[in-house]
């Protein structure tokens, strides 16, 4: 089992943009908040279908190509493209975020933290060992068989598995390597920054303690929570105004 990255190892910080979803600002503010809050040198890099609008210290490479079939939903497949043997030649450990998250402390540790494979453990049935992929961690190039067995099988994987992390949790946990994040450190708005009902209409949104990555999932992103936008959200929040301290280039 690795012991997290080693002091001479390249660290590179991973995102993935496509499609119209998020603009460039989304890449732009990621960068910046992995800038103020990772100690030491590290490579960030935007795997993108287009990089106008991205700030000149972000490397912007091609996403490896994934066939798959026309007009089946998306639902993160493309993300698996991260464990190709050669991934644009890079090399390392590499920590990959989410566009959508708000880091608000240090994220060092991540990078040193013991695992082979590390990821969320999914809030929302923790009796499961699937994880969500919005924060993972894994050693550039050691995992091509991950892909390999989604390409080769993936017409079963798509109709017994909803998404990629359910796949990506699968395998490594059948091969021994799947490990989480101590769970204070990556926190879910939608859970546990929102108070319960019905105390979510009379408070704001909170950062948990000891949280260092606020991950947004569902139909709710950062500029939404910011002002109190549900955007058709079940659960209404408050303007979480701590946000405006950290989403910012």
């Amino acid at each position: 089992m690795r012991t997290g990255a080693a002091r001479d190892d390249p660290r590179v910080v991973l995102c993935m943009k496509w499609g119209s979803k998020y603009g460039p600002e989304y890449v732009n503010r990621l960068y910046a908040m992995v800038r103020r809050h990772l100690r030491g040198d590290f490579r960030f890099v935007c795997l993108t279908d287009d990089g106008r609008g991205v700030r000149s210290e972000v490397e912007c490479l091609p996403i490896p190509k994934l066939e798959l079939p026309p007009g089946i939903p998306e639902r993160g497949w493309t993300k698996l493209t991260t464990f190709e043997a050669d991934l644009h030649g890079l090399t390392g450990t590499a920590l990959f975020l989410d566009l959508d998250v708000v880091i608000v402390a240090d994220i060092t540790p991540f990078f040193e933290q013991p695992g082979e494979f590390l990821i969320i453990h999914d809030w929302k049935r923790p009796w499961r060992i699937t994880g969500n992929s919005s924060v993972y961690r894994f050693r550039l190039g050691a995992h091509a068989d991950v892909l390999a067995e989604f390409l080769r099988d993936q017409a079963d994987i798509r109709a017994r598995l909803r998404n990629e992390q359910a796949f990506l949790s699968e395998v490594m946990h059948r091969q021994g390597k799947l490990a989480y994040w101590p769970a204070e450190w990556c926190c879910s708005f939608k859970y546990h920054s929102i108070p319960k009902f019905p105390l979510n209409y009379l408070r704001a949104p909170q950062v948990p303690a000891g949280a260092r990555i606020v991950v947004f999932h569902g139909v709710m992103n950062p500029p939404d929570a910011l002002v109190g936008r549900s955007n058709g959200n079940w659960r209404h929040a408050k303007p979480a105004g701590w946000i405006a301290a950290h989403w910012h280039e």
